[in-house]
């Protein structure tokens, strides 16, 4: 017997409301429910990273969570951070140092380093490194997306967050960002 809910929730600074049914992942609810494809489903383990969203502006893997599970939260895909200041600085790096191929990782690749970019934005090579592990790229052998994410953390023209989003004392957004 299938389970449904109605749900509410907050995604890309829309309100949708959706009968789902109860074992739907996340991640297939933003695909098929919603039609946002730039979350991409790899290992539906969560250990690919293909599948990263923002939860109330923590990065977090959709094919771990279940829809009815963000209810009354707000979350925010590739398609809604597209235009954001440093995500926008992070899309030409990767542009400019050739740091994505197929693009499958892409998505969610960018959302961590935007994560990473936004809460240590001196992070060393070793430590950007470390902070994009649990995202895997089949392609590039991440060189250039380090490179890529490195000339950003090192630029001191980062743009400005967008409208509503205060800035802490580095400068950066101060929204809640945790890994």
């Amino acid at each position: 017997m299938q389970q449904f809910h109605e749900i509410s929730l907050t995604v890309n600074g829309t309100t949708v409301t959706r009968r789902v049914e109860a074992r739907t992942h996340l991640a297939d609810f933003l695909r098929e429910e919603l039609g946002l494809t730039g979350t991409h489903l790899g290992c539906e383990q969560g250990s690919c990273g293909a599948c990263t969203v923002r939860i109330d502006g923590a990065i977090a893997r959709s094919c771990l969570m279940l829809a009815v599970q963000a209810a009354g939260r707000r979350v925010d895909t590739i398609e809604g951070l597209a235009d954001s200041g440093t995500l926008a600085a992070l899309q030409q790096a990767f542009h400019e140092r050739n740091a994505l191929q197929c693009g499958y990782c892409t998505a969610g690749m960018l959302i961590a380093a935007q994560e990473l970019v936004e809460t240590q934005p001196q992070a060393t090579r070793e430590q950007i490194r470390e902070f994009l592990s649990g995202n895997y790229c089949r392609c590039t052998g991440y060189h250039a997306i380090v490179d890529a994410v490195e000339a950003v953390c090192r630029s001191t023209t980062l743009p400005a967050p967008p409208a509503g989003e205060e800035l802490g004392e580095s400068g950066r957004s101060a929204g809640s960002r945790s890994k």
